[in-house]
């Protein structure tokens, strides 16, 4: 028996879901049931299921991977550019995914918002009055924010920035306790989080199904026009990854580690191809490790250090994405984001990004955080779903890459010999 992988599932899906809203419309039954209402059921259902996951996947993902940094020489002077490297490089994709998604405006079609193209269902000045609530006056409430004044509390109402920052300080601190404990600590989280790894692929097993009832929705409420502004937004999430791949990174490569990023891309190509593939870093990490090591030339004391990190917080094509997408969304509901919001969303992808299991489409959570924390409605995700697969095979190849650029420079920059047959660079 022959066992389609994911992503033709969910092309598969996506095709069917077309034909049948195209035909069924918003009034057609069978048997006094509405096949829209089946639909949104079945989408409705899909959505449900990934906000299930949200709170205990980033958690124990984050407080395994602060933890594992922590553990040991975590903080010594090669963790400690491993964390500016990915940093500044999340950084930088996310401001190429800003900057492109507000010059692109793919949320806007013909100088109106795109909601009634898409078949968004909650009222603009309700979903513009929630955004105005979440970031009025200064910078300030965003950090307020930050620190919640009960983690349960945060948790139960979806305010994922302070969950996220007492997860980061519970993961550093996990380490300063005494050895025995701290194992235990450890390996209860680590515990938690392959379980949710687990749950997540289940859910994942779905998403062709969950695809198949939010598209069909659109398509029966709304027809083909809802396609037009979705075309749009892909071309831009293209467009950002693509720079961050050909430019951003490669000028790093050149600048940082002085080496041909030609000769970089050769090395990867392999490790590459397996993450479009298979849409995870994780799945991916030990060819990294082996094209990092044998075909770049760095050492398995930096690769096994830079590249599992990597694998869990370094994401740039992801918070890219995530960035792009929170944007999309505002503009199709016709909400002006002002730099508060703006500045909310770029720090949402940055720590999401962290939090975000290396394992297909997990980045879909993370979009559900950001949207939640800037006022926008969740609903809207089921748009993108369309177009997230593919996405998906992209941004994860952008992922490894920036990892493996992490490796090279990391590398470089601590003197090792070797790295791409270049000789060291000179140390002070």
């Amino acid at each position: 028996m022959i066992k389609l992988k994911l992503h033709w599932q969910i092309l598969i899906a996506l095709l069917l879901a077309v034909i049948a809203g195209s035909l069924t419309g918003t009034t057609t039954e069978l048997f006094g049931v509405r096949f829209y209402a089946m639909f949104d059921f079945i989408g409705t259902l899909f959505l449900n299921a990934l906000k299930m996951l949200i709170v205990p996947l980033v958690v124990s993902s984050i407080i395994v991977g602060i933890a594992g940094i922590g553990s040991g020489s975590a903080f010594s002077k090669l963790g400690l550019k491993t964390l500016l490297y990915y940093v500044t490089t999340s950084l930088f994709a996310i401001l190429v995914g800003l900057i492109i998604v507000n010059m692109v405006a793919p949320g806007i079609v013909d100088g109106e918002p795109a909601k009634n193209l898409i078949g968004l269902s909650e009222n603009t000045s309700d979903v513009v009055a929630k955004v105005e609530g979440k970031g009025t006056g200064d910078l300030v409430g965003v950090f307020l924010r930050m620190v919640p004044t009960n983690v349960v509390a945060a948790a139960a109402d979806g305010q994922m920035l302070g969950l996220i920052f007492f997860s980061l300080l519970f993961g550093f601190f996990m380490t300063k306790i005494e050895e025995d404990n701290a194992e235990n600590m450890y390996t209860f989280w680590q515990s938690i989080f392959q379980v949710m790894m687990k749950i997540t692929d289940w859910v994942m097993l779905f998403a062709p199904i969950g695809v198949f009832g939010l598209v069909a929705k659109v398509v029966a409420s709304t027809g083909f026009a809802a396609f037009v502004p979705l075309a749009w937004f892909f071309l831009s999430v293209m467009a950002g990854l693509l720079v961050h791949f050909l430019v951003v990174l490669p000028l790093l490569l050149y600048f940082v580690g002085r080496v041909n990023p030609l000769n970089h891309f050769r090395a990867m190509a392999p490790a590459l191809l397996t993450a479009f593939s298979t849409s995870s870093s994780a799945a991916t990490l030990p060819l990294t490790m082996e094209c990092v090591e044998k075909n770049a030339g760095v050492s398995n004391r930096t690769s096994s250090f830079v590249l599992p990190l990597g694998a869990t917080v370094n994401m740039d094509g992801t918070a890219l994405y995530e960035c792009v997408a929170a944007m999309f969304i505002a503009q199709a509901y016709g909400v002006e984001l002002g730099f508060v919001q703006q500045f909310t969303i770029v720090l949402m992808a940055l720590v999401t990004s962290i939090g975000v299991a290396a394992i297909p489409s997990a980045s879909l959570v993370a979009i559900a955080i950001i949207l939640a924390a800037v006022g926008l409605p969740v609903e809207a995700i089921g748009l993108i779903l369309a177009v997230d697969r593919i996405l998906d095979m992209c941004r994860t190849s952008v992922n490894v890459f920036s990892d493996s650029c992490g490796a090279v420079i990391i590398a470089r920059i601590t003197g090792e010999k070797g790295v791409l047959g270049e000789p060291p660079l000179n140390q002070n």
